[in-house]
């Protein structure tokens, strides 16, 4: 299952109590404070990993606790420190305090953010001793550690990022290409999830179909337009199967754009897929016509080993040179 958001909830650490205590030595019963410091709390931290399923794993796991500081002992002994609580996040999670609206990234594996800071630990009696309290009885309880709420959302990496309106052919592309094993079916939205797949030492993701007015939330919505935010070079898909090809493709760059301006500067591959559907003066025609558009056009078909090789030298070239 590929999850790509998640809310939880967390706790850092309580500070161990500071405490009372007296020495005992013989013939003086008590030979003065000794009472010990309590352990600092333990704090929270998210770190970055290269699992893209490990959200998977929190499902269940709605709260998070980092473990308390022990109070302190006789003797002048000091709690022992809580551990530390490091939860464990893919690369490309934003993560959100929901109290504070702080954020954190993680771009690169072994990346670490302190969210929360545990309790400091209370101090024993014999903190205060001095010249003028030589028996004091005063210590401190340990202090109350951060928690919040936080939500985790995963925008995905990747070399190359498949776009298109629904059945335009992504799944299958991927499939060829890799060994994604995305599901594929003659109706839309059959990927609901983006799928992953390694590409001659890159990665490359099947983004979810995009409709019309996606943008502002219809069908799966902007959800997966995030995922293209952090892509290198976006494949635009555009199939045979349209009654009007160029109208399909104005539809993605418009929600692109609406979406963040900033994915319309993106380098971009047209891709006319399914091309078994049309004959070689349609696939030609085609072709010039978007070659208007952008110079890197490619008519592709499943079935046609050919052009499945004349598109994958190309992208592999365009990847070195990025």
């Amino acid at each position: 299952m590929f999850i790509d958001e998640l809310k939880f909830y967390t706790r850092a650490g309580r500070g161990g109590d500071g405490v009372a205590r007296w020495r005992h030595e013989p013939g003086r019963e008590f030979a003065g404070p000794s009472g010990g410091n309590g352990g600092k709390g333990g704090d929270v931290f998210i770190e970055a990993v290269r699992d893209i399923h490990i959200l998977a794993k929190y499902r269940h796991q709605k709260e998070f606790c980092a473990q308390n500081g022990e109070p302190g002992a006789s003797d002048s002994r000091q709690g022992a420190n809580g551990e530390d609580l490091v939860i464990k996040l893919p690369i490309g999670s934003v993560v959100k305090n929901l109290s504070t609206d702080e954020e954190f990234e993680l771009l690169e594996e072994g990346q670490r953010h302190m969210i929360l800071a545990g309790g400091r630990g209370g101090v024993g009696n014999e903190y205060f001793k001095s010249s003028t309290n030589r028996s004091p009885k005063e210590f401190t309880l340990g202090q109350i550690s951060q928690e919040g709420d936080f939500t985790v959302e995963l925008r995905l990496f990747a070399d190359l990022g498949l776009i298109g309106l629904p059945n335009a052919g992504k799944s299958s592309l991927i499939n060829e290409l890799t060994n994604a094993g995305a599901r594929v079916a003659d109706y839309p939205f059959t990927t609901l999830n983006p799928n992953l797949g390694a590409f001659h030492g890159y990665i490359i993701a099947d983004i979810p179909g995009l409709i019309e007015n996606a943008s502002d939330g219809r069908g799966l919505g902007h959800k997966f337009l995030r995922h293209i935010k952090r892509t290198k070079i976006l494949v635009h898909l555009v199939s045979f199967e349209s009654k009007d090809m160029m109208k399909a493709y104005k539809i993605i760059r418009k929600e692109l754009k609406t979406y963040d301006e900033e994915l319309a500067e993106k380098k971009e591959v047209i891709v006319l897929s399914k091309s078994d559907l049309a004959d070689k003066d349609t696939i030609k025609n085609k072709i010039k016509e978007f070659k208007k558009v952008s110079k890197n056009v490619f008519a592709i078909s499943i079935y046609d080993s050919e052009s499945i090789k004349n598109l994958t030298d190309n992208l592999v070239k365009l990847l070195r040179k990025k």
